[in-house]
């Protein structure tokens, strides 16, 4: 069973930026597509971003285009996601997701991952 843990969630203020990383606990990761995931309160989940197998190839939401960054280091079995000009309504529990059975697809779709971290929480305060 592969364990996905995040860490790097916090209190900032707008504007301000942030790094969440996504370790794993086997050195497989390289054979799983990444994704980031959100759950506002009161809201149901949504897809943030998502990266290749390889890290050469990444999709990422609408709402996030040009202030985040999803990037992988498959060495250190990480996923990271770079969160720039954040705004109040980024706030949200953020979830990584490792995807291994659904072929090289970036999916933007919560059940094509297998396996999920507990989250981390992210407030932006205005």
């Amino acid at each position: 069973q592969v364990q996905l843990v995040e860490s790097g969630g916090g209190l900032v203020q707008t504007g301000d930026s942030l790094r969440l990383s996504c370790t794993a606990s086997v050195r497989t990761l390289s054979r799983a597509v990444m994704g980031w995931f959100r759950r506002a309160p009161g809201k149901e989940r949504e897809f943030v971003a998502a990266i290749s197998r390889s890290g050469d190839s990444t999709n990422s939401a609408d709402s996030v285009k040009g202030r985040f960054a999803i990037s992988r280091d498959n060495a250190k079995n990480t996923a990271y996601l770079q969160m720039n000009s954040l705004k109040p309504e980024d706030t949200a529990v953020y979830y990584c997701a490792a995807g291994y059975t659904h072929g090289g697809t970036l999916s933007q779709t919560a059940a094509q991952y297998d396996n999920w971290g507990e989250g981390t929480q992210v407030t932006v305060s205005t």
